[in-house]
């Protein structure tokens, strides 16, 4: 976590780090860092798996990734999230999302 403001911890796979989601805001962005995770807004409404699917929408996007490469692994119904990450490092992370 040396070079980042959110904790990414690296794994076999990949990397794993936390998200705190905005549900029905008025565009999908990253938003910054709050506490230890990456913000994200997203318009989708937190209904039916909607939001999770938007969230991971946004993050292969944003890390130019494919989406099955992005799962969300704790926090399904919870506006914070674990996500991992397959396939990139945390250097790699810290170096792809515009606010870290």
């Amino acid at each position: 976590m040396a070079g980042s403001p959110i904790s990414i911890r690296e794994t076999a796979a990949g990397a794993v780090f936390r998200i705190r989601v905005v549900p029905r805001a008025s565009r999908s962005e990253v938003a910054g860092i709050q506490g230890d995770a990456l913000k994200l807004r997203i318009t989708a409404p937190p209904v039916e798996g909607k939001a999770n699917e938007e969230c991971i929408r946004l993050l292969a996007e944003t890390l130019g990734v494919k989406k099955g490469q992005v799962t969300i692994i704790a926090g399904h119904a919870s506006r914070t999230k674990t996500v991992a990450v397959e396939g990139v490092t945390e250097k790699e992370l810290t170096a792809r999302i515009p606010v870290l």
